[in-house]
């Protein structure tokens, strides 16, 4: 991740694969157009949130405490890390 601002905001509590979608759990604000990173011993990989649900329903910010479905570039683990770029 080099020198670039990163703080975490969550994890993965879970993966659907068949839609590539994961479950955060946040533990600080995240919003649609911010860019993450999803980190854990086999995942290394950042993308940016182009939409996110909460129970199904779009939305454009989450707050922390909250869990949203996000749709992932690539295959995550529960327990992976979450990190937003600043």
């Amino acid at each position: 991740m080099g020198e670039e601002e990163v703080v975490e905001i969550g994890h993965i509590t879970h993966f659907f694969s068949k839609i590539s979608v994961a479950v955060i759990e946040l533990t600080a604000p995240l919003a649609v157009g911010d860019t993450i990173v999803i980190k854990g011993p086999t995942t290394d990989f950042e993308q940016r949130v182009d939409s996110m649900q909460i129970e199904h329903q779009n939305v454009q910010r989450a707050e922390a405490g909250q869990s949203v479905g996000l749709k992932v570039a690539e295959r995550v683990r529960e327990k992976d890390a979450v990190y937003k770029k600043l």
